[in-house]
């Protein structure tokens, strides 16, 4: 209700997203580019595929939480695990938790970090890219310029996050959204619902898999567990059987729709994936919750910093794929992530090619803490281990104090610099 009065709010008196780093010129861009050049060729020599002869879909789940990490919840007898299928696949794929930069809202941050390597946590003030930051520019970098074919599935309203103007800085050739030249196919609502179910977005998502032979990459924004979490659901087989003192009663029966709703996101996600597993050709899942609803009260989150921007993530490759050379799981630095390491672990479950740039995206998910947002506050961005516990910056050593100011000046050059790691040759694509 109050997105467009706290939207203005963050206009007023920004003019800088970051602080200019020390030693920003074109040159010292340029020499990045050759330093992770080489990185490249190294990490290259152990890799055989081509990125652009993969399908990659990465699928943003709205607010998707595994409930059983909720602070100080407690499930009665006759509570049926509502997400039995997800949870079994950490025996089978990548899988672990996504450090989220939001409680109970920025969907789009969560997606502009997928999508680009670059994180929210470097920010020295509160931002939306795809607003403030994407239309600076013509085109703007993504994961989807590896492939001749991109596309976006958001079976809902296309304007929010000027999802229409940025794809096409993307470059993405394709938007399915309501009211797109491009239909939403299976439109369905759960029982009283207002928002397009699971089911639709993977329904779509499908046939643009079928549709497009070769190579492609997708970017999927489901909508079915957005708030409000109203009554729903009939036959509610959640309510009252989980009680947390964090929650008043009017919390607990958003609470059993949320989980109902979780419920009904784990057999859409199972039968997506039995689907392209029927497909012979590669196809990579990567499934992501961008935020915690906003159920508990937000008071609570100083109280638990770390759970409560903890969400679900797995990266899942199809039978065909993990039959022709693309590996079934990673296993080294998996267990906490954050949304902007997506493309590099990506990249090394498929075991693809990388470019100078995704070279350092893939030093940054190896050798450093997982970057985030500071949860209280402060502007230097908050480092977590594989343990989910804070780490100061004042103990990284030479390399990864080197590593982070590369990563910094690359941010810095695609926000508030010049972009001229759009014009350094080879750097992106």
């Amino acid at each position: 209700m109050h997105g467009p009065v706290l939207t203005f709010l963050d206009y007023i008196d920004q003019v800088h997203v970051m602080n200019e780093p020390k030693g920003y010129t074109k040159d010292r861009i340029d020499r990045i580019n050759s330093r992770y050049r080489k990185v490249a060729k190294e990490i290259n020599r152990q890799r055989k595929n081509k990125l652009n002869k993969q399908t990659i879909v990465f699928n943003l789940s709205e607010s998707f939480v595994d409930p059983y990490t909720f602070p100080e919840m407690k499930f009665k007898p006759g509570f049926v695990n509502p997400i039995k299928y997800i949870q079994s696949l950490k025996y089978t794929s990548t899988y672990g938790t996504m450090l989220s930069d939001g409680y109970g809202g920025g969907t789009g941050d969560m997606e502009w970090a997928s999508l680009t390597g670059l994180s929210m946590g470097i920010f020295k003030t509160p931002v939306i890219p795809f607003v403030q930051i994407v239309p600076k520019h013509q085109f703007y970098p993504t994961i989807g310029m590896d492939f001749n074919y991109s596309s976006a599935i958001h079976p809902f309203n296309g304007t929010y996050y000027s999802r229409i103007e940025d794809y096409q800085r993307f470059k993405f050739n394709k938007f399915i959204y309501n009211g797109s030249k491009y239909p939403v196919i299976d439109q369905h609502k759960i029982d009283k619902s207002p928002y397009n179910s699971d089911f639709t977005a993977y329904s779509n998502g499908l046939k643009q898999i079928k549709d497009y032979p070769q190579g492609q990459f997708m970017n999927i924004i489901t909508i079915q567990n957005h708030m409000p979490y109203n009554n729903w659901y009939s036959k509610n087989n959640y309510a009252n059987l989980f009680s947390s003192k964090l929650l008043d009663e009017a919390d607990k029966q958003q609470m059993a729709t949320y989980i109902k709703g979780l419920n009904y996101t784990d057999k859409a996600v199972k039968r997506f994936i039995n689907q392209i597993d029927k497909i012979n050709k590669p196809i990579t899942f990567v499934f992501y919750g961008d935020h915690y609803p906003k159920i508990i009260a937000q008071n609570y989150v100083a109280k638990y910093p770390i759970k409560m921007h903890s969400t679900r993530y797995f990266i899942y490759a199809n039978k065909y794929a993990r039959e022709h050379g693309v590996k079934s799981k990673l296993t080294d630095r998996t267990s906490f992530v954050s949304a902007s390491n997506f493309i590099a672990m990506t990249l090394a479950q498929t075991n693809s090619k990388v470019t100078p740039y995704q070279a350092l995206l893939t030093r940054i998910w190896q050798e450093l803490p997982t970057i985030t947002v500071n949860y209280k506050g402060k502007k230097n961005p908050e480092l977590i281990n594989q343990s989910g516990r804070k780490v100061s910056s004042n103990k990284l050593n030479k390399k990864q104090r080197l590593l982070l100011r590369d990563y910094k000046l690359i941010q810095y050059d695609m926000t508030d610099g010049s972009a001229y790691s759009l014009r350094a040759e080879g750097f992106y694509k």
